[in-house]
């Protein structure tokens, strides 16, 4: 049965242009959220990030093809002074930032970090990788973007986080490494969220729960999810793409259909 997709976002809640930041860029969700805000007529220009531009051939493509409403940005956030470039490169191009996704994250590489399945599977230089790409990386990013976000206009910082960050929703256990980094991150994201409603008021902070995607990320772990719950890159991008539209509440943790996500 082909995928019954959600009609495209189309960001009425913003003022136009908009402005967006995709860091992640290169493939899976990230990759299919910049092809949705390329052709979105309320953007004016999207800024798509990832560690190796030269390599990234699906979204060189996508930016090449884009009459420049397509600027992709060399930027690794496991390297604070690539970010710090990035946000300057950025900066000097736009005004501001009205829309900030960041998507990027590690559950699994190769066969060096694994999700642990007990305790006794806990490697200090594999958790220690995954704390810095899905909590510490997020960090450094907003440490550098925060002051290129637009003032007084609506403006949103969305993370893309993980139902299985949540601590009150840990019913299976496991993945100590991934669940432990993603409930970091997601402090983080609420944490920040305080910080933006004094210093930007207009700004709505929020942790994403996309639901199970067909990505690199999710390939290995998806042979028994039920074909109704697992999305397609596109349809995870224009899901939650309306729940930014639609999003109003700062610090809120929200899955892909808008419902709440317990924290």
């Amino acid at each position: 049965m082909a995928e019954i997709l959600p009609p495209p976002a189309q960001l009425t809640s913003f003022d136009r242009p908009v402005t967006a930041l995709v860091n992640g860029a290169s493939r899976g969700i990230g990759l299919a959220l910049v092809k949705e805000l390329a052709e979105c007529a309320a953007v004016g220009r999207v800024y798509a990030t990832c560690r190796t531009p030269a390599s990234a051939e699906p979204l060189n493509t996508l930016a090449e093809n884009s009459d420049g409403r397509v600027v992709v940005v060399a930027m690794d956030v496991e390297d604070e002074s690539t970010v710090e470039r990035a946000a300057a490169r950025i900066e000097a191009d736009a005004a501001s930032i009205d829309l900030l996704i960041n998507t990027f994250g590690l559950l699994h590489e190769g066969r060096e970090i694994r999700p642990e399945k007990r305790i006794r599977d806990i490697d200090p230089a594999r958790l220690a990788r995954s704390f810095s790409v899905n909590a510490i990386g997020h960090a450094v990013v907003a440490k550098h973007f925060v002051d290129r976000i637009s003032t007084g206009r609506r403006t949103i910082l969305a993370q893309l986080s993980a139902r299985v960050g949540s601590i009150a929703d840990n019913r299976l256990g496991g993945w100590y490494g991934y669940r432990a980094s993603k409930a970091a991150q997601n402090m983080i994201t609420r944490t920040l969220a305080i910080e933006l409603s004094r210093l930007r008021p207009d700004c709505v902070c929020l942790a994403l729960h996309p639901g199970t995607t067909e990505t690199d990320l999710s390939a290995p772990f998806t042979r028994r999810t039920d074909p109704d719950k697992l999305f397609s890159p596109q349809r995870a991008a224009r899901q939650l793409l309306h729940v930014i539209d639609g999003a109003r509440v700062s610090g809120s943790f929200l899955a892909w259909d808008g419902s709440e996500v317990q924290w």
